[in-house]
């Protein structure tokens, strides 16, 4: 696949580049500014961008406020936001986008494995979701209080939802049976009378409704 870096630290930079051409992918390009971002990607059109969220000039949420620019523009265009931080302002808003689909956002301190790595940027270009559970702890705090209507176990599967995993796999991780897992996110649904979506997502659409809830 055809891939485009927004990193303003040249060594990361540089060594993303690296690491996707041994696994085979195309960079069509590398930059460091949120300008130059959407001008790569008005050129080459690729099948996703890797973004951090503060660069150049101001190092605040310049990345972040390219990629939803980016994504209203190119509805089909997958986004990676790979960054140290949870910036709460834009990030429910870019989650949400293209209805939740071809979108995720980890933290580089939280990766310990290339591998999966390069899988979650492979997932998110065919459309899949991938979201580190811290992002949506923090996003989630300080929400109106459908969330503390939750019990605690609701809240590990909700954060395992938002990962984008299935129920076997939410069942793997906690230690409990498929249907005991049917049985939580059920009950998550009914607690923050979320609608049923009408496509495969439905389980993430629902989480990141909630994220772009207006904050306490």
């Amino acid at each position: 696949m055809r891939v485009v870096i927004a990193e303003d630290a040249v060594l990361l930079r540089e060594g993303l580049v690296g690491l996707l051409e041994r696994f085979g992918h195309t960079v069509a390009a590398s930059v460091g500014d949120a300008d130059s971002l959407v001008a790569a990607v008005e050129e080459h059109r690729p099948d996703i961008v890797v973004v951090d969220v503060r660069m150049p000039p101001g190092f605040t949420d310049e990345g972040l406020r390219a990629a939803l620019v980016l994504r209203t523009a190119h509805p089909e265009l997958a986004v990676l936001v790979l960054s140290q931080y949870v910036e709460q302002t834009y990030a429910a808003e870019l989650l949400g986008s293209g209805r939740g689909t071809g979108v995720g956002y980890l933290l580089k301190e939280r990766i310990g494995d290339v591998g999966e790595f390069v899988d979650a940027l492979v997932r998110v270009a065919e459309g899949g979701t991938v979201i580190d559970p811290e992002v949506v702890r923090q996003l989630l705090s300080g929400r109106r209080d459908p969330l503390r209507r939750l019990t605690p176990r609701e809240l590990e599967v909700l954060a395992l939802i938002a990962e984008g995993r299935a129920n076997a796999s939410i069942a793997r991780a906690l230690f409990v049976t498929d249907a005991a897992v049917a049985k939580h996110i059920a009950s998550i649904f009914a607690k923050l009378d979320l609608p049923p979506a009408a496509d495969g997502h439905r389980r993430v659409l629902a989480v990141l409704a909630y994220l772009q809830a207006e904050p306490r």
